[in-house]
C-alpha cells in the first residue's frame, strides 16, 4: 500500500502479519538514486519474526540529480566530506518530522522505532538517530557510511543501539567504512555489532537479512 499525502513523505507500507494493531514500527530509508518501493521488499523477511511490526518505507525528499529518476535525501555529486554533512544536515530535520509524524499516527513511542537504512539511508539513520528528540529503539545500516562523527560527544545525543552489516566486495561504500563507523561509535560508547559479508558487493543478502532480523527483534523485543 502507498501512502501518499502532502504532509509526509510518499511512504510503501508493510502492514503486521498478525493483523493486530501495529506494537513496534520499523522505517526503512533507501539509497540514492532509489525510493521507498526498493526497501519495503525487505518487510516480508523482517516480518516473520516481528508479526505486530509495521514497516514504513518513505521516497527520500529530493529528486536524484545524478540520474533521471529515483530520490535522494542529499547529493553526493561533492564527494567532499563537508559537502555530506551539510547535506545531512539539511535533511535531518525532515527525516526527523517524518518520524515523529509516523510515531503520532500510530501511538507509538520511539523506544518502539527502528530505522533500517541502505547506503545513504544509512548515512541519515546513523546521523539522525542519536540526534533524534527521543532514544529510538535502535538502527539497522547496511552498506553505508557514518556523517557527523565530530558531534556524537554532544550532550543531548542518545546512544542507541547499532548493527552494522557490509559486504567485503562493495566497490560503492568501501567495506572500510563500516569498521570506520564501528571505532567511531563504540568510542562514544554506542553498543555496536557487525556483520561482513564476504564476497557481497553493494547489497543484501539472506545472511544479512538473517543478522538484521535477529537485531530488530531484540531492539524491538527485549
Amino acid at each position: 500500500m502507498i501512502l501518499d499525502d502532502k504532509k509526509y513523505l510518499k511512504t510503501y507500507k508493510f502492514e503486521p502479519v498478525s493483523g493486530a494493531r501495529p506494537q513496534n514500527m520499523v522505517i526503512l530509508l533507501h539509497g540514492l538514486g532509489s525510493n521507498g518501493q526498493d526497501l519495503i521488499s525487505l518487510a516480508p523477511f523482517f516480518a516473520k519474526s516481528l508479526p505486530n511490526t509495521i514497516f514504513l518505507s518513505p521516497d527520500a525528499p529530493f529528486p536524484c540529480d545524478m540520474a533521471p529518476f529515483g530520490h535522494q535525501w542529499f547529493s553526493l555529486q561533492d564527494r567532499d566530506p563537508a559537502k555530506i554533512l551539510a547535506g545531512a544536515e539539511a535533511a535531518h530535520p525532515i527525516l526527523a518530522a517524518y518520524i515523529t509524524a509516523q510515531m503520532a499516527a500510530y501511538d507509538l513511542p520511539a523506544s518502539k522505532v527502528a530505522l533500517v537504512g541502505f547506503s545513504q539511508g544509512t548515512m541519515m539513520s546513523l546521523y539522525t538517530a542519536p540526534r533524534f528528540q527521543e532514544a529510538l529503539a535502535g538502527v539497522l545500516g547496511y552498506s553505508g557510511a557514518l556523517v557527523g562523527a565530530e558531534g556524537l560527544g554532544d550532550k543531548d545525543i542518545h546512544e542507541v543501539p547499532i548493527h552494522l552489516i557490509h559486504g567485503t566486495a562493495d566497490d560503492v561504500v568501501p567495506f572500510s567504512q563500516m569498521s570506520v563507523a564501528e571505532n567511531t561509535l563504540q568510542g562514544h560508547e554506542f553498543p555496536v555489532t557487525t556483520l561482513a559479508c564476504h564476497g557481497l558487493g553493494h547489497s543484501i543478502d539472506g545472511d544479512g537479512i538473517d543478522s538484521g532480523t535477529a537485531f530488530l527483534s531484540k531492539a524491538l523485543m527485549p
